[in-house]
């Protein structure tokens, strides 16, 4: 019984970081928000493509606090094209980033943080891609 791949990520915040969250993973990342069944709870399913990769919900009165403190999470990657058109629209918002190669390919990263203080990588299979 092989795991397929990755579904889909959630964040869950109050509702005025959740809107942050929102224009940034679709102003920033480029995700775009579609189709979401009618849970009892607000939020958003933000895809690229067809997939829904990344959902986000709404806290509520009385939910269990999201986890502060120690966490191994660093940060979730995105497949992305148009890699100078990224980095200028970065500077352009003001959203400090990195840069890096992965060693032995001709892949490169540029790494962010949400409104929320989350690590993205947006990466990209070549220095032109």
């Amino acid at each position: 019984m092989p795991t397929l791949g990755l579904n889909h990520y959630n964040l869950r915040a109050p509702r005025p970081l959740m809107e942050q969250l929102r224009r940034f993973y679709c102003d920033v990342v480029g995700l775009v928000p579609g189709e979401r069944p009618p849970f009892a709870s607000f939020g958003y399913w933000l895809y690229a493509g067809d997939q829904p990769v990344l959902h986000l919900s709404e806290t509520r009165a009385g939910d269990p606090p999201v986890a502060a403190g120690a966490s191994t999470f660093d940060h979730a990657a995105f497949s992305c094209c148009g890699r100078a058109e990224f980095a200028r629209r970065l500077e352009q918002s003001g959203i400090a980033f990195t840069t890096a190669r992965v060693p032995g390919t001709t892949q490169v990263q540029l790494f962010i943080q949400d409104p929320a203080g989350n690590g993205v990588e947006l990466n990209f299979a070549s220095e032109d891609a």
